[in-house]
């Protein structure tokens, strides 16, 4: 239902919200997330257009997040690289439905609809405190990822707080 840019997007995110602001390279996001490095830069680009991350070269450069993961929601996150395709009019282009949908289409939209809001209401923040999910990649008191190979889909989604 959503692609692989969504996915690394997500990953992305809940990882560098887990850091509580310490920059992160490139390099180290694509090594605790498991997103391959050449494509990594195409998902960092889509948040930062969004406003959703800040990123700075040099020394002590990186990328963070531009917003608390309370204020941030998997729906801005999927927004950010992908947007969720709504059913606005006839996907047959008939005239004779014009803006009103049929029972199908509307059915259809109407899950959609459920899932956006369903987005809409989990924050990142959440998803670093669900209880009984496993972590993205424990992360030491120095930065450094225990076990990274660890991040395996959405459902392993969640990053444990630095100590």
């Amino acid at each position: 239902m959503f692609s692989q840019t969504v996915e690394y997007a997500l990953r992305v995110v809940v990882y560098l919200a887990g850091l509580d602001g310490l920059p992160a390279t490139t390099r180290q996001i694509a090594g605790y997330t498991k997103v391959p490095e050449g494509y990594l830069a195409k998902v960092l680009q889509g948040l930062s257009r969004a406003g959703l991350i800040q990123s700075q070269r040099g020394l002590h450069g990186g990328s963070v997040l531009a917003l608390s993961p309370d204020k941030l929601s998997v729906y801005d996150i999927i927004e950010a690289v992908q947007p969720i395709q709504r059913i606005r009019f006839c996907p047959l282009n008939l005239n004779s439905h014009g803006v009103k949908l049929c029972a199908l289409h509307r059915r259809l939209d109407d899950a959609m609809a459920m899932v956006e809001r369903a987005f809409r209401e989990s924050t990142i923040a959440d998803l670093l405190t669900q209880t009984g999910s496993k972590p993205l990649c424990d992360i030491e008191s120095n930065g450094e990822a225990k076990d990274k190979t660890r991040a395996s889909g959405p459902v392993a989604m969640t990053i444990s707080k630095k100590k």
